[in-house]
């Protein structure tokens, strides 16, 4: 017999099985473990060239029953395939919120045939439409679903009224700058219903109106407001300064609005001309709903603004303090934000990642300019625009969340949240930059006018940075540095050190310099501010300040500041006081026991119920109601008042 090596025959016999035992083991040994797929190829990076050709669009807004908006585009194409791009970073708001989900019925058609589309594997904001040979444009129809209810998104169309924004409403070819693609747009309205937007009409047919050519950021930029109830006034301060306040409400009583009113209005467009000393406009249009059904809205356009509150803002004027600063923010906008613009925050189009960091000058300085114009229109009292002030300051004096988090990084939270709102504010900041903002530049002015003798302002800088290329439309980007040096301009200082330990420091402690330095002190007391809703807003009423949560009417907490006393006793966004001191809880019975305990000793006892559950919360507190107030500092300039004085 043959012998191998000398090894014996019944050991040769059992090697497939020693191998079979141990392939595992060898295969584990030499397997990496699994690989990534391969992406997509890479959707076309815009050009600053031409699109070939101009595209059609119609929106259809006549399914009010089902709040429908029915979309049809005609798109020029050549070539094979195109990718179709619906619009995802939204200006105005800072994220990527474009509302693909309420995109439905995607159907292209080539030479009377339809033919397939493919969603992009990775973004799902690009569709590939392979194209027919010999086809010279494809028809593309959709429609977008507008809310129906607040869980959705914010109600944008009602029986009476809508908000066409078009970036909801179109898809536009990848691979091309905004600027660079012509549509020639078209609206389709219920019976009866008017409209009001920047765009320039070319012709109308009956309920359908054909708006002249323009580029698709321009379209982007000018939303259309259409409804029953409709009124146009006229705030221009001159034949070169055309500005009108386009009114559509529920109900044609809610138009009513008073010589006063007007005058106070008409006052804001007079302040901004002599702050700016320049428009980029041929003419402005404030879109402003008066609604109890649309949601509120504050959305800066170029030429224009989408602005909605309530329904009684005209005939109930006195109510609205708090919040009437809206149209005087988004007019500011036009100046900064749309013609000066963080350079990280111009995209060629509108799926480039925008980048917030500036978001402090974009929005901060626009908050700080929105509240002084409000106040030198005659919109806000001298003591209400304080008021306002000591509001914001005390807020952030509760909030410890700037222990953590810097400023800087609160112009993150847009892409972090998506504009969604957060449980803890006081504690994860949320979008800070507004308000903080508004008391850094606060600060600022103050500090210019310090230096300076009084000479010099903030309204200096406004003229040197916006005052620019009166009349152009094209928008002006901005850096860090490029605000540096024009504050160092108006006024030489160590700007940047100024602003980087306000801004890009964590700086615990509340900026209230521009206080001071304007000639006041934040102090408290158990007196409300006169014309400031009785403590109601959109929170509920507020006791920040004292016990540390704001309540709704039905005791609901919409709002729970970390670390106060009802935050160390338990209490927690979405509960809700049932009783107060063994009483049925009413905002007044509340605020009757906070003064009740600031004189004597015993606790304040709220019967509080969370998924159905009852229990007592005692809160040993005696401090009183705590409203925020600027008290005058005799002796010091009183560069706050000088700060609201309406400009001559």
């Amino acid at each position: 017999m043959t012998r191998t090596l000398g090894i014996r025959p019944t050991v040769l016999a059992l090697f497939p099985l020693i191998f079979l035992a141990l392939a595992p083991a060898l295969s584990a040994q030499n397997y990496a473990g699994p690989q990534p797929a391969p992406l997509p190829p890479p959707i076309a990076a815009p050009r600053d060239i031409p699109f070939p050709g101009t595209i059609s669009l119609l929106v259809d807004l006549t399914d009010v029953a089902h709040r429908v908006f029915n979309v049809h585009e005609t798109i020029p194409v050549s070539g094979h395939e195109i990718t179709l791009l619906y619009p995802q970073w939204v200006p105005g708001a800072h994220s990527p919120v474009g509302p693909i989900s309420k995109m439905a019925g995607l159907v292209v058609t080539a030479q009377g045939k339809r033919i397939a589309w493919v969603r992009d594997r990775v973004n799902v904001f690009a569709f590939h439409v392979t194209v027919p040979a010999g086809a010279t444009s494809v028809e593309v129809n959709f429609q977008y679903l507008a809310p129906l209810q607040p869980n959705e998104g914010r109600i944008s169309f009602s029986s009476k009224m809508a908000d066409l924004s078009w970036n909801e409403a179109l898809l536009y070819p990848a691979g091309y700058f905004s600027r660079r693609i012509e549509f020639a747009p078209a609206v389709r309205l219920p019976a009866g219903w008017k409209f009001a937007t920047a765009l320039e009409v070319g012709s109308q047919a009956g309920d359908v109106i054909h708006f002249q050519d323009t580029t698709l950021n321009t379209l982007v930029d000018s939303p259309l407001y259409a409804g029953l109830y409709y009124e146009r006034l006229d705030l221009s301060s001159g034949p070169d300064n055309r500005v009108y306040l386009d009114v559509f409400a529920d109900a044609p009583a809610d138009l009513a609005v008073t010589p006063a009113e007007l005058q106070d209005h008409r006052n804001l467009v007079v302040q901004a001309a002599r702050l700016f000393r320049s428009h980029h406009y041929s003419h402005y249009d404030f879109l402003f709903s008066l609604s109890d059904r649309l949601g509120g809205e504050g959305l800066e356009h170029h030429q224009s603004s989408e602005d909605g509150t309530r329904a009684n803002y005209f005939t109930n004027w006195a109510a609205g303090v708090g919040g009437r600063d809206l149209l005087a923010h988004e007019y500011t906008h036009s100046w900064n934000g749309k013609f000066r613009r963080p350079y990280d925050l111009w995209t060629p189009n509108y799926n480039v990642p925008m980048q917030d960091d500036l978001l402090w000058v974009y929005e901060g300085l626009t908050e700080y300019w929105g509240s002084v114009l409000t106040a030198r229109a005659g919109m806000r009292t001298p003591e209400q625009a304080r008021d306002v002030i000591a509001q914001i300051a005390s807020n952030f004096e509760i909030s410890p969340g700037r222990t953590w988090r810097p400023l800087v990084d609160t112009t993150n939270q847009p892409i972090i949240s998506q504009r969604s709102p957060v449980g803890w504010v006081s504690w994860q900041r949320a979008e800070d930059y507004y308000m903080e903002g508004l008391l850094v530049w606060l600060d600022a002015d103050t500090t210019i006018r310090e230096l300076s003798g009084g000479k010099k302002s903030l309204d200096d800088f406004a003229r040197l940075f916006y005052g620019i290329d009166n009349g152009s439309y094209v928008t002006r980007t901005y850096d860090f540095e490029d605000i540096v040096r024009a504050l160092n301009t108006v006024q030489p200082y160590d700007w940047a050190k100024f602003l980087r330990t306000r801004v890009y420091d964590l700086a615990p402690q509340v900026p209230l310099g521009g206080i001071t330095q304007g000639g006041y002190r934040l102090v408290y007391n158990d007196t409300e501010p006169a014309g400031m809703g009785g403590g109601r807003g959109r929170f509920g009423a507020s006791f920040a300040t004292s016990l540390g949560f704001n309540a709704a009417p039905d005791g609901t907490l919409t709002v729970v500041w970390w670390g106060s006393p009802a935050f160390k006793a338990g209490m927690a966004l979405g509960m809700q006081i049932e009783a107060v001191d063994g009483q049925a809880f009413s905002v007044e019975k509340l605020r009757d026991a906070i003064l009740a305990a600031e004189t004597g000793q015993q606790p304040i006892d709220l019967l509080v119920s969370r998924g159905g559950r009852f229990f007592t919360v005692s809160l040993d507190y005696h401090g009183g109601l705590r409203y925020p107030h600027l008290e005058r500092v005799e002796g010091t300039p009183d560069r706050l008042d000088a700060i609201i004085a309406p400009l001559p």
